[in-house]
């Protein structure tokens, strides 16, 4: 016999280390979730200080869409000329699980190809799937061409 140790032995796993593997688990898990608390106390989302430029009106064909940031911040943003010839701009984040989501101008609605979410393209709202809220929304402000965004009102 080359191995002293006998094959179903070695397979075998005892109690008291499966309540170790239980706790190391529940203890990562644990530490983590306080890590993401902690992080939303010490450092708050980033906060939109006045307009911030995002293009020309020219440059968004109505139906059509561009994605931006703001600066400061690595938070992605879409902005929509819908339609009917309205702005919107929402966060490009489901807020099921964080997919990036694209306006569907045949439809008119924002889709999440993760989990078939959708959204309403005027208000943000959920209309259908998963996502637990809406979408976290900028006010779109015209100045002659220029298309501007800046923190909600009722924010």
């Amino acid at each position: 016999m080359d191995f002293p140790i006998e094959r179903v032995e070695a397979e075998h796993v005892a109690r008291r280390d499966f309540a170790k593997f239980l706790c190391l688990v529940s203890g990562g898990m644990a530490v983590g979730s306080g890590w993401v608390a902690v992080q939303d106390r010490l450092f708050p989302p980033h906060r939109i200080q006045g307009d911030v430029f995002v293009c020309r009106k020219s440059d968004v064909p109505a139906g059509g869409t561009r994605g931006f940031t703001v600066p400061g911040s690595r938070t992605p943003f879409i902005l929509i000329h819908l339609n009917d010839g309205s702005w919107r701009a929402y966060g490009q984040k489901c807020t099921h699980l964080s997919c990036a989501v694209y306006y569907s101008p045949d439809k008119d609605r924002i889709e999440c190809p993760c989990h078939n979410g959708y959204f309403d393209a005027s208000t943000g709202n959920v209309l259908q799937g998963p996502p637990p809220r809406p979408l976290p929304r900028l006010d779109v402000v015209l100045k002659g061409e220029d298309v501007f965004v800046r923190e909600p009102k009722d924010a």
